[in-house]
């Protein structure tokens, strides 16, 4: 297959193995961490950020692999979706991944994930592991697609964890509450690895405190810790 075919065979995978509506959110995360097993668990090999929340992953994500380029570091970023061209999902120092590596990844792994049955999100996952691993990025920025706890990239075991504001997107999904869907994004929390919190929000905090002393993982909310000042210069004279 040309690139253009590899595509049209990746975006195929959503109609024939995610129906529209609630079913089509998953109960476990079997077919990736399948898809990790047969590609040799790139992701352990990976030094992550994993990035979570309602609004605001995108641009988080975006600015701490900016922030950690600048740094010095060879930064992979997962993100999703994409605006013009899907290798805009996954990245290295801002460098799309080549249309040749994304040909040459479906065509060796084809036939064995096709008795897995994966999603086109669960394809991608596995792409963005193995391009970053075999890179040997310093880190890789995981932006989560949808919630938390089931998504296709909490497998990984990040250094820190991330969790932005909290909506109510995905109600039919995540929750019907903000408490359900708090608990939901809580669920990339791993043992013992800090996590931060963008926004105190009154209502939630217990969810993410009590998940956070369960796994004895140290928490921050950064609202706490820091404020944004406008800042105007004056008129000299």
């Amino acid at each position: 297959m040309n690139y253009s075919q590899t595509l049209d065979y990746l975006f195929s995978r959503l109609p024939m193995y995610q129906r529209v509506g609630a079913a089509a959110y998953k109960a476990d995360l079997k077919n990736t961490i399948k898809i990790c097993q047969a590609l040799g668990n790139p992701q352990n090999k990976l030094q992550c950020i994993h990035v979570a929340g309602t609004n605001g992953k995108g641009s988080t994500s975006h600015m701490i692999a900016a922030v950690l380029q600048k740094a010095g570091y060879k930064v992979g970023l997962y993100t999703s979706p994409h605006l013009l061209d899907f290798r805009e999902r996954i990245k290295i120092n801002g460098k799309m991944i080549a249309k040749e590596y994304i040909v040459d990844f479906v065509d060796q792994h084809k036939t064995k994930f096709e008795e897995i049955e994966p999603s086109f999100f669960e394809w991608t996952v596995g792409l963005a592991f193995d391009y970053f691993a075999n890179k040997e990025v310093d880190v890789a920025v995981i932006e989560v697609g949808l919630g938390g706890r089931l998504d296709s990239t909490n497998v990984i075991n990040p250094v820190v964890s991330v969790i932005t504001n909290i909506g109510t997107d995905h109600m039919n999904l995540l929750g019907d509450t903000l408490q359900k869907i708090a608990a939901e994004k809580a669920g990339i929390i791993k043992a013992r690895k800090p996590v931060v919190v963008s926004q105190y929000q009154t209502e939630l905090v217990s969810i993410f405190s009590d998940k956070a002393k369960e796994l004895k993982a140290p928490i921050q909310f950064a609202s706490k810790e820091f404020k944004v000042i406008e800042s105007k210069k004056r008129d000299s004279f």
